[in-house]
Order: C-alpha cells, then sequence, then structure tokens
C-alpha cells in the first residue's frame, strides 16, 4: 500500500489563498461609497450583458468581481434567499446582513472543503432610513467578512484604488462627486475612463420601496461630463 501524498494544512491554505487572489486580481475593480442620499456602486465593465452589479432585493444590491459564472451563481442564491425569507416572514425581514452571513458560509466552505476555491469577491449593501444606517459588506474568498461604512473597492489592484478612493472621499457628497470621486479612482492618475466603460447603480432613498437603479446613457454621461 502507498503512503498518500502528505501536504501541510497550511501549505494547503496558503496555496488556495494565492490561487484565489491571483483570479480575482485579473479581473476588473468595482468601488462602492456613500453618498448623501444613498449608496453608489461604479464597477469597470465594457460588457452591456454580463452585469456585475445587481438588484438583490427592495434596498438590497449585490456587487462581484472575479469569476463571472461563479459569482453570478451567488447572486442567484442571494435572490432565492431573500425571496424566500421575505415569503415566509415580511419584506422588512430581509436584511443585508443575513445574506452577506450566508454567502460567507459558502465561500467558506467550498474554500475549506473543495479542492478549487471560488474566484470571487462580493459586496451586499443595504441602504437605511439614513446615512447612519446605510450598510456594506464585502465578502472575500475564504468567507471573510468586513463590515464597511463610508467605501469599499473589491477586485483588481484594490489597494492603490482604495488609497485613491479614501483620499477623494468626504461624508455627503453629492452623486456627481462621489461618481466623480470613484472613476477617478478606477482610472488612476494615468488613465481614462468614459461612460461606455462602466456599469454604474445606485441605491437611493428617493427611489421609493426599489431602491435599486442604474445610470446609463445620457444620464450618466452628463455626470460625468
Amino acid at each position: 500500500m502507498t503512503t498518500p501524498f502528505y501536504v501541510a494544512p497550511e501549505q494547503l491554505m496558503k496555496d488556495r489563498a494565492d490561487y484565489a487572489r491571483k483570479g480575482i486580481a485579473r479581473g476588473r475593480s468595482l468601488v462602492a461609497l456613500s453618498y448623501d442620499n444613498g449608496i453608489l456602486i461604479v464597477a469597470e465593465n465594457r460588457s452591456n450583458t454580463l452585469r456585475k452589479v445587481s438588484e438583490i432585493y427592495d434596498r438590497i444590491a449585490f456587487g462581484g468581481v472575479g469569476k463571472y459564472n461563479e459569482f453570478d451563481q451567488l447572486r442567484i442564491a442571494g435572490v432565492r434567499h431573500a425571496d424566500l425569507k421575505g415569503y415566509a416572514y415580511s419584506r422588512e425581514d430581509v436584511d443585508a446582513q443575513s445574506l452577506a452571513n450566508q454567502y460567507a458560509q459558502i465561500l467558506g466552505q467550498t474554500f475549506t472543503h473543495e479542492m478549487k476555491p471560488m474566484e470571487v469577491e462580493i459586496l451586499v449593501a443595504e441602504i437605511g432610513e439614513g446615512p447612519e444606517h446605510d450598510q456594506m459588506f464585502h465578502i472575500r474568498y475564504d468567507g471573510t467578512v468586513d463590515d464597511e461604512t463610508a467605501h469599499v473597492v473589491l477586485g483588481g489592484e484594490a489597494e492603490a484604488i482604495s488609497e485613491r478612493v479614501a483620499a477623494a472621499y468626504e461624508p455627503g457628497l453629492s452623486l456627481e462627486a462621489a461618481l466623480n470621486a470613484a472613476v477617478n479612482a478606477l482610472a488612476g492618475p494615468e488613465g481614462t475612463l468614459r461612460a461606455p466603460d462602466l456599469e454604474v447603480a445606485v441605491l437611493a432613498r428617493g427611489n421609493g420601496r426599489r431602491s435599486f437603479s442604474r445610470i446609463e446613457g445620457d444620464e450618466l454621461a452628463a455626470l460625468l461630463g
């Protein structure tokens, strides 16, 4: 009987983490930040059909970076979870924190027990009655959850982009100022991003029960101009 090949658990976890990080870093980044009337989500995305940002429920949005088919599976699972909970209890019982916990369990279980981890990072954002009640949860490939309040960057060159966002951000930004801060951070000091290069959505307190809406076309070009 041959001796099974042995890999130290620490090395196995490190290899999985490196694999996931490399896959996520190859993708383009996403920025979410709080502005005076809600939460703005901006992703560098040249596709008109493969969406990185979507609505999950009335006040909740989803953002994903990394491998598209993997984070889209998570998006669908989140929609089903929210629909079932809203139907069984009430719409007000569906919240971003419970969704973030569900995603963390799925990603953590996959990272620990499956051969290949998911090459994704995801965002779950929810607006409240006022800015102080807004929530943004950043869930990483290994199930780690970060609770953010002002801004968060996922994927790509996240560290450098996050520094640029932090330098430009201040509480109470208008939608136009927040959008330009996010786009300038994504583009970098020597780059340029135009409206067709971007996917932009907001969770806004003035949009009624379903707070999610996309900003596209002439409206986006005017805000960028």
